[in-house]
């Protein structure tokens, strides 16, 4: 009997899969627990026109994405923090103080999706990537002057 997945099934494949399987499997556990509907034409429109939709949707987030990446490309953001000699800072700028600034500036992103390559201990110009999206990242440069 096939059969449309409608949620991972461990062993058996991925939501929105079509299997090949027995028909006392197919109704006496996969259907019965509504981890799948039988396979059939609508069925079938029903999966396609819903794997459509959720295509557009992506495309959609990703095209805010990345004008949000390009808005935060154009914006400085700067650090004062106190720093000892050869322009070593006492302590860090973290993730955290960094998504505290965004926000300051109206980018509200997850500190989660902030990478910081290394320690930022040093007075400068240092280039942090946000993965806005699995698809769209975005390096942005902050400057940290000494207080």
């Amino acid at each position: 009997m096939k059969v449309i997945l409608l949620q991972d099934v461990k062993k058996q494949g991925k939501k929105d899969d079509i299997l090949e399987v027995s028909d006392g499997y197919a109704n006496n556990f996969l259907i019965k627990n509504k981890l799948a509907v039988p396979y059939s034409k609508k069925s079938k429109e029903v999966l396609e026109s819903e794997l459509e939709t959720r295509r557009q949707d992506e495309e959609a987030r990703i095209k805010e994405c990345q004008k949000l990446a390009e808005e935060m490309k154009k914006k400085a953001f700067l650090f004062q923090s106190k720093a000892g000699k050869d322009g070593k800072l006492f302590g860090s700028i973290s993730t955290k103080q960094i998504n505290e600034e965004l926000k300051k500036q109206g980018f509200n992103i997850d500190k989660k999706c902030i990478h910081i390559n290394g320690i930022i201990d040093t007075l400068g110009c240092h280039e942090i990537e946000i993965e806005l999206h699995k698809k769209v990242k975005c390096k942005i440069t902050i400057q940290i002057k000494e207080k």
